[in-house]
């Protein structure tokens, strides 16, 4: 997991910083200003091969995990990856429970404000928090039902 998020959030990040890939690859993926569950891997096939083929390939070799393993954890990374992009905080839902990088911390990237921070999926939060780029949110309860991801006002 740290391997993987290591690699993503720097690899992603690059991808917002370098205006050219940003423009022409990266910028697929953020047409989605709503996100929603399949638009986790609605990307540039350049940033598939980069960020997903890559990362999953070096996080497997560093870690000297089996087949086996590899399947169920790369299984586990989709899964996840397409909660954090599903736009619903829904009651219950292990994956908030157990990882602050959620639902909720990927709104926020995905929203206009927000682009230049939260750079770290698909697990943990601690590269944002430790190189400055975490934006804090807030749960906001929608008249209609369900939650809305906030920029926190200081």
């Amino acid at each position: 997991m740290f391997t993987m998020d290591t690699w993503q959030y720097f690899v992603h990040r690059y991808m917002h910083q370098n205006k050219f890939l940003y423009c022409h690859v990266h910028s697929q993926h953020h047409r989605l200003v709503v996100t929603y569950a399949i638009g986790a891997l609605y990307n540039h096939p350049l940033e598939g091969l980069l960020l997903d083929t890559f990362g999953g390939a070096i996080s497997f070799l560093v870690s000297g995990m089996t087949a086996r393993t590899a399947v169920v954890f790369f299984c586990f990374a989709v899964i996840k990856t397409v909660d954090d992009h599903c736009g619903l905080w829904l009651p219950g839902n292990i994956f908030h429970i157990f990882f602050q990088n959620n639902t909720a911390y990927h709104d926020i990237h995905h929203q206009l404000q927000g682009t230049k921070y939260n750079y770290s999926q698909p697990f943990f939060s601690i590269w944002d928090r430790l190189l400055g780029t975490y934006m804090p949110y807030t749960l906001v309860k929608r008249p209609e039902g369900g939650f809305e991801a906030r920029l926190k006002k200081d």
